[in-house]
């Protein structure tokens, strides 16, 4: 029998105040908030944007943010995102 995928990855968003900074997945949100700290990126909170769901899920829903981001921001980034 196949075994099922974990559904351990959430969506979230770092903020600075009520701007969006970031958008990633990640099994771990907390030990994320303290990385993205230690590496220099300045915001205010990590809010997780969805459910928990498998890796795969996870990161077609962050394309998914990523887009509607876009939509609205001119086409743009946000800060810290590079792809």
């Amino acid at each position: 029998m196949p075994r099922k995928p974990r559904r351990d990855t959430v969506t979230y968003q770092l903020k600075h105040d009520r701007k969006v900074v970031y958008i990633g997945t990640t099994t771990d949100p907390v030990g994320r908030e303290h990385k993205h700290r230690a590496e220099g990126k300045r915001f205010t909170k990590l809010v997780v944007t969805s459910r928990s769901m498998t890796e795969d899920g996870a990161k077609k829903k962050r394309i998914e943010q990523l887009e509607a981001y876009r939509r609205s921001h001119n086409g743009k980034n946000p800060k810290y995102n590079k792809d």
